[in-house]
């Protein structure tokens, strides 16, 4: 159970993990792998299961999306960002806006009212 909604945890692809973000698509399963192994996590993605609303006959087929997590059950992505605990390649300290991949170099030296 998760202490709350920014918390979670499960098990992806068998093992129990804290969960980074879910119902994201092959680019976004790209960049967090690269970012999380980097900083020395270990990741786990699975296939995350088909919506629960019937698809119309006709809709084409959704994407696949995927579910991200590392196999630290402590893991929590608000606390890492915000912690400060993530860095790029580079050695630069992960801001939000990289995280959310607005930006493609980490900037946190510049407020965000700023930019």
């Amino acid at each position: 159970m998760a202490i709350n909604k920014n918390h979670e945890f499960e098990e992806v692809d068998g093992v129990k993990c804290g969960i980074v973000e879910k119902n994201v698509n092959v680019e976004r399963v790209q960049f967090l792998q690269n970012l999380l192994s980097l900083n020395n996590y270990t990741v786990k993605v699975q296939a995350s299961p088909p919506p629960k609303v019937a698809p119309e006959p006709a809709a084409p087929e959704a994407p696949s999306t995927f579910t991200v997590g590392v196999t630290d059950i402590s893991f929590n992505p608000i606390n890492a960002i915000f912690g400060r605990a993530l860095k790029t390649e580079d050695g630069k300290i992960v801001s939000l806006a990289y995280w959310q991949q607005k930006e493609l170099v980490s900037d946190i030296e510049t407020p965000y009212f700023n930019k």
